[in-house]
């Protein structure tokens, strides 16, 4: 059975207050920053949707990472914040040049699988810092989700969806070569934004859909 006879004939499931689209089921992603080098970071035109806690957070954080951003940001953050409102009226982190989130930075980076060394790999700089024990808050959730994004609805709703870009084919084409499942690969990201009991619903309901021919 195809990917697109299988995601058609699923319908939007709900666990909880959450509305998962098929595509979280059927879809295969895993980054190759090999590939893409982060790309995700530094392009399109407008900056990663965060909360208000969150800016709080990244506020917190300001101290620990600001050395790591490049002057540019540094400038960008001095005169409108860490975050501002996008054209749809949504809370989004501050950009450079249009398109560049101002927490970005560029390192070599050592690849967890193999050992060996991607260059000049765009990361964030808030979860570099959480990472080598300097804050406790890494990054916005929005960005760990990636691809996956929600959308709020009346009445407490969220919705998750993929969200398909084109710079993130060769994610795509790992993912399809490990057989590895959006949400599998997001498992973490989505554990930490609706919690340990939601995420153990979600896979009995994967498991079911797969007793049923349908995954």
């Amino acid at each position: 059975m195809n990917d697109n006879r299988r995601g058609a004939e699923l319908h939007i499931i709900q666990i909880g207050d959450v509305l998962v689209s098929p595509d979280i089921f059927t879809e295969e992603f895993c980054c190759d920053l090999d590939k893409c080098k982060g790309a995700c970071c530094v392009e399109g035109d407008a900056g990663a949707p965060v909360t208000l806690d969150e800016i709080g957070s990244i506020e917190e954080s300001l101290d620990a990472v600001w050395e790591d951003l490049t002057a540019s940001a540094q400038s960008i953050i001095d005169k409108q914040g860490v975050a501002y409102s996008d054209a749809d009226g949504d809370l989004v982190t501050s950009i450079v040049g249009g398109k560049d989130c101002v927490f970005t930075c560029h390192q070599d980076l050592t690849d967890r699988n193999d050992g060996h060394t991607i260059h000049n790999c765009c990361l964030c700089a808030l979860e570099c810092a959480c990472n080598a024990g300097k804050t406790q808050w890494a990054k916005p959730i929005s960005c760990a989700l990636y691809p996956i994004r929600e959308k709020q609805f009346n009445g407490g709703l969220v919705g998750i969806n993929y969200h398909r870009w084109d710079i993130c084919k060769d994610a795509v084409k790992k993912g399809r070569e490990l057989h590895l499942p959006l949400y599998v690969f997001l498992k973490e990201p989505l554990i930490r934004r609706f919690g340990q009991d939601w995420y153990d619903e979600l896979l009995g309901i994967a498991e079911e859909l797969k007793k049923q021919g349908m995954l």
